[in-house]
């Protein structure tokens, strides 16, 4: 393992840490993500599904412009 991948997953843990953390004291206050509008969910006597699409673009977009401004600053 090269010293490049090594700080990535460095990154990647304190990333998880800091979601979790934020989850875990703010999870209250945090119940509208899933329940956006055009987030997809059937709900039948026993069957239920679930697709979160809206708030997938919504995380994918933020990602995107963190990456880009992470790499920007290099």
């Amino acid at each position: 393992m090269n010293q490049q991948s090594a700080k990535w997953i460095i990154v990647i843990g304190v990333v998880l840490v800091i979601a979790g953390m934020t989850f875990y004291f703010f999870g209250d206050k945090l119940k509208w993500i899933g329940n956006l509008p055009g987030d997809i969910k059937i709900k039948k006597e026993n069957f239920s599904f679930y697709f979160p699409i809206t708030t997938m673009i919504l995380f994918s977009v933020l990602l995107n412009i963190i990456i880009r401004l992470i790499n920007g600053i290099k």
